[in-house]
């Protein structure tokens, strides 16, 4: 991703408006849910014309500051000023009668309205008889030009893009007047153009006034997209600084505490074929299948990343792999035997090991205890139950041993897994997985919504894996992830598979081309995008 330098812009806003009063500005911020401290004497400020990055690992409070802002939250003590004046506590309506206004990760709209509908929701009395769908349209049509967000007002929210949904959410805000934007993961769902068309229309936005916040995982962006940094661990802020007079590595040493793990990536090897899909569909209920004509060969040793816009197939690819869908056409071959009627335990017994991108609604039971979720694919092997009777005390010395193997935060074994962090939800779906010794991995989003530290652990897994004479499918959205732990790359469209490509030397420019549809080659564009072990 990259973006107008910010020397293009007048340098960081920072330096041009140190005399400004600031936007916004939070005092003292504090929030607790119960004996866990979310926001802690946070002081923040937000200056006009300013990109503003705020960053932080899983449960910093990042989420939790921006929800007190946008009145989701109410704080325990502190106080927030928009443009001078005290925000009330516990209102959305004050903060957007304010001029704040906040892009959620996950888009609020109604996909059965158009774009006009969508923008004006809840800005008309429901007691007016009548709706001035004309003056609304000059209005957004306006904004559109003003800011270069293009988008037919008139199609329906499920027929567009992912990128265009985005800039319907964008437009909704400017609609109502907002001043000040927050935008939560930004590009966790976008192409990397799109990415680049987003943060080119933040940059004209800034350049005409707007002040922005944005919440992200990617360092990448930060650097080229921001003029300031603000980094929360357990819920105070640790770091702040101009973005020309940091870099990535400080910014991930400040997020953490510590230095982050560098993985190390082994030399490619060239195993045996362990998984081939031959002209695999899946029709489904519509009149476009699910899955198309699929072709894939996994090696032994190997990281075969999948990359894609989220909604074109990978899904459907995770629950074929994890023997949740049967194929209407095509074959599935693992370790040189079709596998005619794929399920889960059949999936099990082929060496089939799944890491789901849902990790509490299908990889683990958040009510059961880690014991218990570590247990579910073994307890009934012989060395944990004989004749109908679970060995607990079995199981609970092998839970124990993971823990500690895979450095799994918690109090005891006993724990129920709704109390961990993401990270360590991760770590326990993995260490699940991993103690089988599985030859194919499916590996679904194993990184979202991880800070840079659990995302450094889970890569080495993986490629800890592959070193160990696995096949690794990777399925993700974030192409950084790919491009430093992946052999080969295919891209997924629409059901359908690109031919793969070495991950060492891809451009990043045709891969976000053929995620788009495009069939340009995805060597063919301009410059090259080499693995980075950092």
């Amino acid at each position: 991703m990259t973006g107008p330098p910010r020397a293009m812009r007048g340098g960081p806003s920072c330096d041009r408006d140190s005399m400004t009063e600031p936007v916004l500005k939070l005092s003292g911020v504090t929030k607790a849910f119960g004996p866990v401290m979310a926001n802690e004497n946070v002081t923040l400020e937000l200056r006009p014309g300013e990109m503003l990055a705020l960053l932080g690992e899983n449960g910093a409070g990042k989420t939790t500051l921006m929800s007190i802002l946008f009145g989701h939250y109410v704080a325990d003590s502190g106080e927030v000023e928009v443009f001078g004046r005290a925000l009330p506590a516990g209102s959305p309506r004050a903060a957007l009668a304010a001029g704040v206004g906040m892009v959620h990760q996950h888009f609020t709209l109604a996909d059965n309205m158009t774009v006009l509908d969508n923008v004006m929701l809840g800005t008309e009395s429901l007691l007016s008889p009548t709706r001035d769908t004309g003056a609304a349209l000059t209005r957004l049509t306006g904004l559109m030009e003003r800011f270069g967000l293009r988008v037919n007002p008139r199609a329906m929210i499920r027929s567009l893009s992912v990128g265009e949904r985005q800039r319907v959410e964008i437009l909704k805000a400017l609609y109502r007047d907002a001043r000040i934007l927050i935008l939560d993961e930004p590009t966790a769902v976008l192409t990397p153009q799109e990415a680049q068309h987003l943060f080119a229309t933040l940059h004209q936005m800034v350049d005409q006034g707007l002040s922005v916040i944005f919440i992200t995982h990617k360092l990448r962006e930060v650097m080229a997209a921001s003029d300031r940094c603000v980094v929360l661990r357990h819920g105070r802020v640790v770091f702040e600084a101009a973005t020309a007079e940091t870099s990535a590595g400080e910014l991930a040493r400040a997020m953490v505490g510590s230095d982050i793990p560098r993985t190390s990536r082994p030399e490619p090897r060239q195993g045996k074929e362990i998984l081939y899909l031959d002209a695999i569909t899946v029709r489904g209920r519509g009149a476009t299948p699910l899955l198309d004509g699929l072709n894939l060969n996994l090696r032994s040793h190997e990281i075969l990343g999948i990359a894609g816009v989220s909604g074109n197939g990978q899904a459907q690819l995770a629950d074929l792999l994890s023997g949740l869908i049967v194929p209407d056409d095509g074959q599935m071959v693992i370790h040189g035997k079709r596998v005619h009627a794929p399920s889960p335990a059949a999936m099990l017994a082929h060496g089939v090991g799944r890491v789901p991108d849902d990790r509490t609604g299908t990889g683990l039971v958040a009510d059961m205890t880690v014991l218990e979720n570590l247990s579910t694919e073994v307890y009934r092997l012989p060395a944990f139950a004989r004749r109908g009777i679970m060995n607990f005390k079995a199981l609970a010395s092998r839970a124990r041993q993971l823990v500690q193997a895979f450095d799994i935060r918690c109090p005891s074994v006993d724990t129920p897994v709704r109390t961990l962090s993401g990270g360590n939800m991760q770590k326990l779906i993995l260490a699940r997985v991993l103690s089988g010794a599985p030859s194919v991995i499916l590996v679904n989003q194993p990184t979202w919504g991880l800070d840079v530290g659990a995302t450094a652990y889970v890569h080495q897994q993986l490629l800890d894996a592959a070193a160990r004479g696995a096949g690794v499918v990777l399925i993700s959205e974030d192409l950084d992830e790919l491009l430093q732990v992946a052999d080969r790359i295919q891209v997924m469209y629409q059901g359908s598979l690109s031919a793969p490509v070495p991950a060492a030397g891809v451009d990043r420019a045709g891969l976000g081309l053929l995620m788009s549809g495009s069939h340009a080659s995805p060597n063919a564009a301009t410059g090259t995008t080499a693995r980075s072990a950092a």
